[in-house]
């Protein structure tokens, strides 16, 4: 047991937990960015508010919600931390350590990134994640059945341009930060081949465009309509 205290306590180790939860948080967007896509169907807003409704009482789901929230706090904790350090060391910044050329704008900017993002996180929260379960909803019926009506809090929402435009903004720092973290990642882990890593580097692009670009495609196609 004290080699694993050992390993998580130490810088090495602390970078490994950074690349995990990260790689945990990149699986979170992507079931998160299926459920929102439910918002691009013209139906009213049934489909996403019965989505939504499912994610926020099944206890499983939620289960797995509250530990992603508890991954969050740890990245952005390995992140202070290590950040602090390799400032103190003077050395490059992010999960992998890049020797023999110069860094990526990405991998020297991945605090500034990663700032933005959180940023982003709490206005979501705030506006959504609290007001479905702290705030007062109007309540629809499918079939009989009742469901609040959290699509309606989403278009109020989107219908501002300021907020739309913080909303796109936000995905692109999304996308910067992924661009790096993703196949940093894997370096850190040590999961890294020859064979392998042009494979890795395509699917760490492809994500860091496709993923935070529908993200952003959401707000501003229902602006529009």
């Amino acid at each position: 047991m004290k080699w694993f205290i050992d390993l998580f306590t130490s810088t090495l180790g602390r970078k490994a937990l950074m690349a995990l939860t990260g790689l945990f948080l990149v699986l979170f967007l992507a079931v998160h960015l299926a459920g929102n896509l439910q918002l691009l169907k013209d139906d009213g807003g049934r489909a996403f508010n019965i989505y939504a409704e499912f994610m926020s009482t099944n206890p499983l789901i939620q289960t797995v919600s509250k530990g992603n929230f508890a991954f969050i706090l740890l990245h952005i904790a390995m992140s202070v931390y290590l950040t602090i350090k390799n400032r103190q060391a003077r050395g490059p910044e992010g999960y992998a350590i890049t020797s023999g050329k110069s860094s990526a704008w990405t991998s020297r900017n991945m605090g500034i990134l990663g700032t933005l993002v959180l940023v982003f996180l709490v206005i979501h929260l705030k506006d959504f994640y609290g007001q479905m379960h702290f705030g007062q909803m109007e309540i629809v019926e499918y079939e009989g059945e009742s469901y609040r009506n959290i699509y309606a809090t989403v278009s109020y929402w989107f219908d501002k341009e300021w907020y739309v435009a913080v909303y796109v903004f936000c995905m692109a720092a999304v996308g910067f930060h992924l661009w790096h973290g993703f196949t940093s990642a894997f370096q850190t882990l040590g999961w890294s081949h020859p064979k392998y890593n042009p494979v890795i580097n395509f699917v760490g692009k492809a994500f860091a465009v496709v993923v935070p670009a529908l993200f952003a495609l959401i707000p501003i196609w229902m602006y529009l309509n």
